[in-house]
């Protein structure tokens, strides 16, 4: 099983970026997925988290700027980021809940980097 993160970059504060990561692997059933962001030099933190039946919830500081939404068919989970501000700057990982071909686990992907700077 892998998960595979982009759509990272620099965005000028106000800005917006749409991050993806699709899972790939053997699979059987994806449950909950979920966006965490680390920062220089700070612990990494949850973002958002969609479950299997489409709830979802954000860490106070991006709601109403971001919106998580998953692809079931595609195996696939979007970030999408609005309203950018200088502190949104972090590596942002994609992590998954994976009923694979042998175990149920978390599985997480390898990080893509969000600038927000003028």
């Amino acid at each position: 099983v892998q998960l595979q993160a982009s759509g990272g970059g620099l965005v000028q504060p106000g800005g917006s970026l749409r991050l993806s990561c699709a899972v790939s692997g053997r699979i059987r059933s994806i449950y909950g997925m979920h966006w965490y962001r680390q920062a220089p030099g700070k612990q990494r933190e949850l973002v958002a988290s969609i479950s299997g039946a489409g709830t979802k919830k954000y860490v106070d500081s991006v709601k109403g700027r971001f919106t998580i939404s998953r692809d079931n068919a595609n195996n696939t989970v979007y970030l999408q980021m609005n309203s950018l501000k200088p502190e949104d700057t972090a590596v942002y990982y994609c992590n998954a809940d994976i009923w694979s071909q042998l175990s149920r686990r978390g599985y997480w992907g390898q990080g893509t980097l969000v600038t927000v700077s003028s």
